[in-house]
Formats: structure tokens, sequence, C-alpha cells
């Protein structure tokens, strides 16, 4: 009689000695990078002082990368690392409309990774060249719609690792402090007038910016409320106004960084205090008038914030109440001299920035904020 076969083996040991010395060594390297680079500037924006309001601009641009997108892909470089999913020779992949992926190039270059970058046709060159620059491959699809897919295509084909920053970067970044950008804005703030702001105001892009301050706010049981401006068009904003972000569907923004045709898994809706949907070319005013007021060039993702945190300070003054309002000045304009700078281009999307700059010299003078411009 032959003998049935006994049971499989009880004792299985897959750790490899070579390939966990890779990874000590990278996380080593990810870290060291971090503790060269500075923490960024938290800038004051001018406002007339009898307004009792202060505005402030956390610099993202300063990061060695020159995004708010160098603490992402950071945390989602260790995030993988870490779990055990980008390992000596993977192949790294990323879906991105640009700013995340230069980032990411720049850490796979550091740990002699090859990098793909997928992304939409109407990425703008600079952000392509930088991207090239760092040493990644960029793989431009025509619709922006299928990113995603692509990215996990790329990524299987090569055995490598997808990153998905849209699904990740809520769960990558330490919420609870470990000088996130949270804990970085509140540190900066302590000596000022008034250190406890009435509004935080960031963009909703992977979502894992908002995520990453809603908690903390909520951790530290900290009174300032969380306003997320989301570009016309976003499946964002209006998921988040009817309470049905699974089914809320949009189109990809001509503000590059923020604004997506979904709802991204990163989004964290329960802990954002208000939204604001912002015009293109009210994001494009805005972002101007930073650079004729301060002369400091930031993308358009800067200007969405910027829209949304005048009209917040306008809405103080109004009341009568003082505090501080913050907001992000994401990355630098130098990204975007043929398209957000070039009034060629804006005539050419059909923007009319003149309605909108004539809000902002308003609020600027007289700190009122028109109904129809909210």
């Amino acid at each position: 009689m032959t003998a049935a076969p006994g049971p499989g083996p009880t004792d299985v040991d897959r750790s490899d000695p070579v390939c966990r010395a890779w990874v000590d060594l990278a996380v080593a390297a990810v870290e060291a990078d971090a503790r060269r680079s500075a923490d960024t500037h938290l800038l004051v924006y001018p406002l007339p002082p009898e307004w009792g309001v202060e505005l402030y601009l956390k610099d993202e641009s300063t990061h060695p990368t020159g995004s708010l997108k160098h603490r992402l892909a950071r945390s989602l470089f260790l995030y993988g690392l870490c779990s055990g999913q980008i390992t000596e020779g993977s192949t790294v992949v990323e879906a991105s409309s640009g700013s995340t992926a230069v980032s990411e190039a720049y850490f796979a270059r550091m740990l002699g990774l090859p990098f793909v970058a997928v992304m939409p046709a109407a990425t703008s060159p600079e952000k392509i060249a930088l991207i090239e620059f760092h040493g990644g491959r960029c793989h431009l699809v025509a619709d922006a719609g299928s990113v995603y897919d692509e990215a996990r295509r790329i990524a299987a084909e090569s055995g490598g690792h997808y990153l998905d920053q849209f699904t990740n970067a809520e769960r990558a970044t330490d919420w609870r402090g470990n000088n996130n950008i949270a804990e970085s804005i509140f540190s900066q703030l302590a000596l000022e007038r008034n250190p406890l702001p009435e509004w935080v105001v960031v963009g909703a892009g992977t979502g894992g910016t908002s995520a990453t301050i809603g908690r903390y706010l909520r951790y530290r049981r900290l009174p300032t409320r969380l306003a997320v401006v989301d570009p016309e068009g976003s499946s964002f904003f209006p998921g988040w106004r009817d309470g049905d972000p699974a089914t809320a569907t949009g189109r990809s923004s001509r503000i590059e960084g923020i604004g997506r045709p979904r709802v991204e898994p990163s989004f964290v809706p329960t802990i954002v205090d208000r939204m604001i949907c912002v015009p293109d070319a009210a994001s494009l005013a805005a972002m101007r008038e930073l650079e004729r007021t301060t002369g400091r060039r930031a993308g358009g993702s800067t200007g969405t914030n910027l829209w949304g945190a005048f009209q917040l300070v306008a809405e103080m003054v109004a009341a009568g109440r003082t505090g501080s309002v913050v907001t992000l000045l994401c990355d630098g304009g130098e990204r975007y001299a043929h398209t957000y700078y070039s009034d060629d281009w804006v005539a050419g999307q059909g923007l009319d920035l003149l309605p909108h700059t004539a809000t902002l010299q308003r609020f600027a003078a007289t700190g009122e904020w028109p109904a129809a411009a909210g």
C-alpha cells in the first residue's frame, strides 16, 4: 500500500540576507536625503495690517526636486521598501501628472532603480524634461484616464512595482507627526501672533495632503479647520458636496497636480470641513497675482490654493474676526513657462483672466469678496 503524502513543510524560511542588506542601505539613503534637506519656509503674504489677518504660504518649491510632491515621493519609496515591494533592481512605475514623477525619478536614481512615469500627453514639456533629467522614462498616453491601468500593465510586464500614489498617499505618510507637513506648519507658527490658524487650505490631488493635515488636526485636538480647493470639472468637489464620492465623475484638470476624473482612494472626505470649487481662469489669475505682489512665480495649483485662501480671509474681514490662514506654494512657476505664463496658451484654452484679476484687485484694496466669485 502506498503511503499517503505527508503534510507540506511546516517551517518555511524565505529570508534573503542579500536582499535585506540592500533594502537597509536604500532606506538609509532615503532617510539621509531627508536629513540633508532643511525644512521649507513659511512665508508671509502681504495683507493690509489693519485687517488683523495673516496669510502664510508654506513654500514647498524649495524641496530638492522643487515641489510639495518631494514629501510624498519620499514616503512612497519608504513605504514600498519597508513593505518588501521594492527590492534591488525593481522597475518603479507611477501614474502622474508630472510633479510626483519628477520627485520619484530623483529617488529612483538615488537607489539605482529604473523608473517609468505614465503621464497624460498634455503634461508640460518642462516636467517631462525634469523627469528625464533625473534618469526617468516618460510614457505618455492620450487618454488621461488610462494612466492607472497603463502603469499597472508596465509594472506587471517588467516585474516591477507600481507606486500608486492615488491609493497609497494617505497610508504612506504618518499623520500623527514624524515631521509631516502638518507638524512642520504648526511648529513654524508657534511664535506668531495667531499660532492656531482658522483655516488650512490645500488642493485635492491625490488626497494625501488633505488626509495628513485633517487627521493631524483631530489627533492634536486643534480648532483649525481644513478647506480643500478643487479646480472646475474635477470629481472631488461634487463627490464631497453630494456625499457620494464613489460614483462622482469629472475630467482631468488643466491645473496640473490637482483635480481628477475620479475621486481617488487616498481622499478622505470625512475630515474635510469645507470645499471650494475654483474656475481654472481664477487659479491662473491668482497665480499671476502672487508674482505681481511678491515677485515669486508658482504653478497653477498654488493659484487654486490662493483663490480659496483669499475668499476665506475676506470672510474673516467681513465678520470682523482676526486670525490667520495657511496655504501651500506647491511648486515653482518655471515648470509652466510655456503654459500658464504664456498669454498665447491661455488664449488658446479659451480662458479669460480679466474678471478674476479684477476680483483680486478689489480684494487687495478693500478686503471684499463678491458673492458671485465664491
